[in-house]
């Protein structure tokens, strides 16, 4: 019965006050929020944290990690969540649907438009989408590095953030970006319980014996020359060696201070008051649901389309870890290899979304509506079902964990998973700069994109749009801005 009247608690709490309180501090940020996840973690932190006091910085960094292991649109489950622990369900849907509808009706506006005009654009128009392409790029760069001074916290932190950077712009794969941000919890854990200590230590003192039976040796080839001093000299070694040992003794004792085994005190207005079973029925009902569309994806023998649309995208809903780097290229084999949208509107749609406030999952919105126009289907519906598509797995995932979180927050092993799993993150999030690089060059003869690198003007217009970001204070909406009037005024002096 408690669980119960906690769960309606939840649902019901936020019906009043907390409600309104949410929309007065956030209705805005679905039509200012520019540049990205990215953009948005660091818009989250300062308002959230610094001006509204709603989190602190722990928990913050808390759900900065959690929101980035779990599946779907990053940014959108972190805000979510915020707004889940500060006010209840109500609210935090409600946030949900100001922070996602003004993106997801722009690009259902793009959509429309795209669809009535021909299979050529003006070079103009390529021209000013390349300029925001490049000054997004800029920007994710700035907030990238914003996010690193956060993440990182001591060597092994500094590490993470550049191995899992540097592994994301390797090689991209569905299973991949999962296994890194596990893989990352999963060192903070051995280092920060020491559990490869005993067998280096044991390692060390092998070593350290091994080097006193070689000094033993020569001791003895100096006696036969007739040396005068060789005692000494090993007595000194070998005190230097038992000093040695005993150093690597104490480490464990120096390491398990106080500090390591303080209980996680969590304050009690910022706890979720939502029990871990009802957290494990969300998550097995959505399991249930994926398993259900996906043998029907699989085995019906005439699919509607639109199901296939939808499929498609619940699919890419549940599968993407990542957010951004991942959703590009796995919407592109869903929907572009499909033969629903072209490479061109694709390609148009990814430089528009880039500059749009709120989440880029709204993306699937615009790929949802060409594929239903395209298909002889209002493009009302299309977007509509993209929209459900892409953001009920990730957000239906994350409120299930959220029950569950409850209990593992005050965990020590899980405390120390975090903070592999957020430096990783962070790490990761220097491969969506890569990847917006590698194609942001739009133009008629690049029907699938190219690099920025292809023509030196885009590069300095993503280091300006870096510089006037760090350096000038300019907010993100002037600086994408800035970037399309340089993309034009290239135009107007080239042509």
């Amino acid at each position: 019965m408690d669980s119960l009247s906690g769960w309606l608690n939840l649902w019901l709490g936020g019906l009043g006050g907390r409600s309104w309180e949410m929309f007065k501090a956030g209705w805005h940020m679905g039509f200012t929020s520019f540049g990205g996840p990215p953009v948005h973690f660091t818009i989250f932190h300062e308002k959230f944290v610094h001006k509204l006091g709603w989190i602190d910085e722990q928990i913050y960094q808390e759900l900065f990690a959690v929101s980035q292991a779990l599946t779907g649109p990053a940014s959108t489950k972190m805000l979510y969540c915020i707004n889940l622990i500060h006010g209840g369900f109500v609210p935090a849907v409600l946030g949900f649907l100001v922070w996602s509808l003004p993106g997801a009706l722009s690009m259902l506006g793009l959509c429309i438009g795209i669809s009535n005009v021909g299979e050529t654009l003006p070079r103009a128009v390529y021209a000013l989408l390349t300029g925001l392409n490049a000054s997004v790029v800029g920007l994710i760069a700035l907030a990238a590095t914003k996010l690193s001074q956060k993440a990182i916290t001591d060597w092994v932190t500094r590490c993470l953030v550049f191995l899992g950077g540097a592994a994301g712009i390797l090689y991209n794969a569905l299973w991949y970006f999962p296994v890194l941000i596990i893989s990352a919890g999963a060192l903070t854990v051995v280092h920060d319980f020491r559990w490869l200590h005993g067998p280096l230590r044991v390692l060390m003192r092998l070593v350290k014996r091994g080097d006193r039976h070689g000094v033993d040796v020569r001791q003895e080839e100096g006696r036969v020359r007739e040396e005068i001093e060789p005692r000494s000299s090993v007595d000194e070694l070998t005190q230097l060696g038992a000093t040695a040992r005993t150093t690597i003794t104490l480490l464990p004792n120096q390491a398990s201070g106080s500090e390591d085994h303080e209980p996680r005190v969590v304050p009690s207005d910022r706890q979720l008051n939502m029990s871990w079973k009802v957290g494990l029925v969300i998550g097995g009902l959505f399991f249930v649901s994926f398993i259900v569309i996906i043998i029907l994806r699989a085995t019906l023998p005439d699919k509607p389309v639109l199901y296939s649309l939808f499929s498609n995208l619940y699919l890419a809903g549940t599968i993407i870890f990542g957010g951004g780097p991942v959703v590009i290229p796995l919407l592109r084999q869903y929907i572009v290899d499909e033969g629903w949208v072209t490479p061109r509107d694709f390609l148009i749609g990814l430089a528009v979304i880039q500059a749009l406030p709120g989440p880029n999952f709204n993306f699937a919105v615009y790929l949802g509506g060409l594929t239903a126009v395209k298909l002889g289907y209002s493009p009302v519906t299309g977007g509509l079902l993209g929209y459900i598509g892409i953001f009920a797995p990730g957000m239906i995932l994350c409120h299930g964990t959220m029950g569950l979180w409850g209990t593992l927050r005050s965990k020590r092993v899980v405390k120390s998973a975090l903070r592999g799993f957020n430096a990783a993150a962070v790490g990761l999030v220097y491969t969506a700069v890569y990847r917006i690089w590698q194609v942001g060059y739009i133009d008629a003869d690049f029907v699938n994109g190219a690099s920025l690198e292809n023509e030196p003007f885009w590069v300095v217009v993503a280091a300006a749009s870096y510089v006037n970001g760090a350096w000038f204070g300019l907010s993100a909406p002037v600086c994408i801005i800035l970037g399309a009037v340089l993309g034009l005024i290239r135009f107007a002096v080239v042509s």
